[in-house]
């Protein structure tokens, strides 16, 4: 993998493959680089270049106690930088939040691909502070609690799915990155409700969900489509249940063309 350096000096890991314009895969809770795989070839199959990144306190890259969304989206700013300083970016779940986070705080972003963003505008958020009660479950060596605390509270998953992850095989790898959940809830807390400045970016921006996916998420992408000027919500009927499907996902973005000189760049 490749490294970068974010503006708190956090290193920041990233892969890239293919050719063409790129495109910064921007992953949700408990993803790493490695899961963007899929969706990263499905878009050198149709001529992009993909980039995947480990967030902060995932994977390969590092970590800084105390980390906020701000911190996350100079991230996203340093990896864009890092691969040539123009990108366009995808982001899956509270990666869509951050992306489109990083873009209203000028990241030089070319234009937005946010699927499924769990923005709650600030209806049945969950229980106040939940950042802070992850953070201690982690500190006090109970980093299984917290992942479970963030899927049950956080995500909103059933107790019995939650149960059944909790005896898989793929548990340990997410205690193993325990900490993101606090970063991930704190970002989901913070931007329940997209700010003006978000909903203000001057980048094309499309917005993509499932037919078939979680009730509240439905909710989110088509008010977010209402509220932004000029933004497209694409309905994708492959995808379900707040798993993207890659090679749908990698069509609609080729079709959308967004590496056409007449779109939006950042000023």
């Amino acid at each position: 993998m490749e490294t970068t350096t974010s503006a708190d000096g956090t290193v920041i890991a990233f892969d890239q493959i293919g050719e063409g314009p790129p495109v910064v895969i921007v992953g949700g809770a408990f993803s790493t680089a490695a899961d963007g795989g899929a969706l990263a070839a499905a878009l050198v199959e149709v001529g992009f270049r993909a980039v995947t990144l480990d967030r902060r306190g995932r994977g390969a890259s590092g970590d800084k106690r105390g980390s906020t969304p701000e911190d996350e989206a100079d991230d996203v700013a340093a990896v864009i930088a890092a691969i040539g300083g123009d990108a366009f970016v995808l982001g899956h779940s509270s990666g869509a939040i951050l992306a489109l986070f990083a873009a209203s705080r000028g990241a030089s972003i070319r234009a937005l691909f946010l699927s499924e963003p769990p923005f709650h505008f600030d209806i049945g958020d969950p229980e106040p502070p939940l950042a802070d009660r992850l953070q201690r479950l982690v500190d006090e060596g109970q980093s299984d609690e917290a992942v479970v605390t963030f899927q049950l509270e956080g995500v909103g998953l059933p107790r019995e799915m939650v149960e059944s992850i909790r005896q898989s095989a793929m548990f340990a790898g997410l205690v193993a990155i325990a900490q993101s959940t606090v970063y991930d809830a704190r970002l989901a807390a913070e931007l329940s409700t997209p700010t003006p400045e978000m909903l203000a970016v001057s980048q094309q921006v499309t917005i993509l969900r499932g037919a078939q996916t979680f009730p509240i998420l439905i909710t989110a992408a088509d008010r977010l489509a209402e509220e932004m000027d000029g933004a497209e919500l694409v309905i994708v009927p492959e995808s379900v249940m707040h798993r993207l499907d890659p090679t749908a996902t990698a069509r609609i973005m080729r079709r959308a063309r967004p590496d056409r000189e007449d779109h939006p760049r950042p000023a």
